[in-house]
């Protein structure tokens, strides 16, 4: 080590301010590059020809640690799974495109963090740039949506949970308010769905100044005292408001019940359908139930390409009746769309690749557009880096939320920096920027994303029609979206003798080198489609009601490589290969 050792630590590990490291970073670069594709290419039998071993070819620098290191980690990950092969159908993820790639690396070169603009100059003005192109897709106009990126489609919904329990708990604060002066009994429901007119008229005609507002406010001062205070003047109990989530939500509402202090009997769970989506008519039901106890609802959550099945909920059905609703009786409730994996599928509309879809598929991505708020994954159909998603409001008055101060940021010349306004406090401008750039070249329209977004459901219908042709013991669930799910069932049979061999044909792909798939269980919520699915085959259920539950395999189509024929033409008939294969391993077993 020299006298100073931190120097040589700096000149060792970091690019130089002057560009000093220039050379040696371009040399590690290439070399990690020439090792991923060897990689890639080497890593199944029928790969393209390269005549260089796979994994080969060290970094120039691997005499000292950091070139040896980063070797060492090349290799650790050739063991990584190869999800940018079209074999890998398991789950929710595929290759990058070069746009997504290209447009994260360029914007983490320079590391900027969009918390303000000060921290981000050109990273936060391409996040905007890049939610009005979002924005666009997804049916809002560009020129008045408001939103920002985030790690993902959990925090995304945590942020619509903040923004709807702002406005929830205004328009209730003020409503208490109003009965502990005049003394008229306190309806919550009613209350919390005032709306922002009523309340701006109410606040003006009572002279309600802020202060006052928040001592009654649950969120901005004590929730215990706030909710006793409720109590006394609706004359009942108050347990809350809470939130209608279908069956086929993701995991992250329930752990924004928890992180919100909700309580997990907060979220009341909506049944499904025989097909799979949300029931409007059960959805009714609940909302009677929540006006009938005095429950408040916090938020009102479609999905729109459902984590394990792909199924997007009936949107438009669902907002005609809460219009009906808000011009009769005056409720507004907020409307979330979790469309954090099939929200790009609304680029199909307005072109060709529409056809594809589903009529009244094509109708719920179309009233997308009508929701308060969305949640968009770009890290899932958007073909871009991890961790990326989005969340999106349509404009100003629902992006709203609770302001908080930090004086190291509290400068004029930050103009509209997101710090105050996001959960997430640093937020990197390598999501937004890959995004950005994706929009500027691939396109979110029909004769772009969507024509990609097309051959994916495509390619899944293939497959299912395959599949059903070669396999009769084949038994798909109804698909609105590129993720097929089927169970391996004969004639006959009781749920528990095909889910055993639905388990064992899962087992067999885990083994297999060629393909991978994942697994899931349908449970109580898909008790509609279970039926429904058992009576295609004269099946029945012979398990308890608690373990009712009905396994399927599930193949998700979103790698865009199977848009090429030749892919298809190739591969349908060695899965199917290799699904028959697993079926006469049970069978083999059975029979000796």
């Amino acid at each position: 080590m020299t006298a100073d050792p931190s120097r040589e630590l700096v000149s060792s590990y970091f690019p130089g301010a002057r560009s000093e490291g220039e050379r040696r970073l371009r040399n590690e670069i290439d070399a990690t590059l020439d090792h991923w594709f060897r990689w890639r290419s080497g890593r199944f039998e029928d790969s393209a020809s390269n005549d260089a071993a796979p994994a080969s070819g060290a970094p120039l620098h691997e005499g000292d640690r950091l070139g040896r290191r980063l070797l060492t980690l090349c290799d650790a990950l050739t063991a990584e799974t190869p999800t940018f092969s079209p074999r890998y159908i398991a789950h929710m993820k595929a290759d990058l495109s070069l746009p997504g790639l290209l447009g994260w690396f360029a914007a983490m070169l320079h590391n900027p963090n969009n918390s303000s603009r000060d921290a981000s100059r050109v990273g936060s003005v391409i996040e905007t740039e890049a939610i009005a192109a979002l924005a666009g897709m997804l049916g809002y106009d560009p020129a008045q949506a408001q939103g920002h990126f985030t790690s993902g489609g959990t925090v995304a919904n945590f942020e619509a949970v903040w923004r709807a329990r702002y406005r929830l708990d205004h328009w209730l604060a003020l409503a208490l308010h109003i009965s502990e002066t005049d003394g008229a009994p306190l309806d919550p429901f009613a209350a919390a769905h005032m709306g922002w007119n009523q309340f701006r008229h109410l606040q003006t005609l009572y002279g309600v100044p802020d202060d006052v507002l928040k001592s009654c406010s649950a969120a901005a001062s004590n929730p215990g005292d706030v909710w006793r205070r409720i109590s006394r003047a609706s004359g009942r109990d108050y347990r809350g408001p809470i939130m209608l989530v279908p069956g086929n939500r993701h995991y992250s509402w329930s752990k924004s019940a928890n992180v919100f202090g909700l309580g997990g009997e907060a979220i009341w769970s909506v049944a499904l359908d025989k097909g799979g989506h949300l029931d409007l008519a059960n959805f009714e039901r609940q909302v009677e139930r929540a006006q009938a106890d005095g429950r408040p609802i916090l938020m009102a959550v479609a999905v729109a390409g459902a984590t394990e099945t792909g199924a997007i909920d009936p949107l438009d059905r669902l907002y005609d009746r809460l219009d009906l609703w808000r011009a009769e009786r005056g409720w507004r409730i907020w409307r979330h769309v979790d469309a954090a994996y099939g929200g790009f599928l609304r680029a199909m509309l307005d072109g060709p690749s529409e056809a594809t879809l589903a009529p009244e598929t094509a109708a719920a991505l179309r009233a997308m557009g009508r929701s308060d708020s969305i949640t968009i994954d770009p890290h899932k159909l958007g073909y871009v880096p991890y961790a990326c998603g989005a969340f999106l409001t349509p404009d100003a008055e629902h992006y709203a939320v609770s302001a908080f101060d930090a004086p190291y940021l509290d400068r004029p010349e930050l103009g509209d920096g997101k710090w105050s306004s996001t959960l997430e406090g640093s937020r990197s401008a390598a999501g937004a920027a890959a995004t950005w750039l994706t929009a500027e070249t691939l396109g979110f329209g029909a004769d772009g994303l969507g024509a990609l977004m097309a051959t994916t459901v495509e390619t899944r219908q293939a497959f299912e029609a395959a599949v059903r042709e070669a396999v009769p013991e084949a038994c798909f669930l109804p698909a609105d979206s590129n993720i097929a799910c089927f169970s391996l069932a004969r004639a006959g049979e009781a749920l528990s003798h095909s889910n055993v061999r639905t388990q064992a044909v899962f087992d067999h792909f885990q083994r297999s080198p060629h393909f991978a798939v994942s697994k899931t269980t349908l449970g109580a919520d898909n008790a509609a489609l279970i039926a429904n699915l058992l009576s295609g085959h004269g099946g029945y259920n012979d398990r308890s009601e608690g373990d009712a539950g009905m396994l399927v395999i599930r193949c998700v189509f979103m790698n865009p490589y199977w848009s090429d024929s030749s892919v298809r033409h190739d591969l349908l008939p060695r899965f199917i290969e290799e699904l028959r294969r697993a079926l006469a391993g049970p069978d083999e077993a059975k029979a000796a």
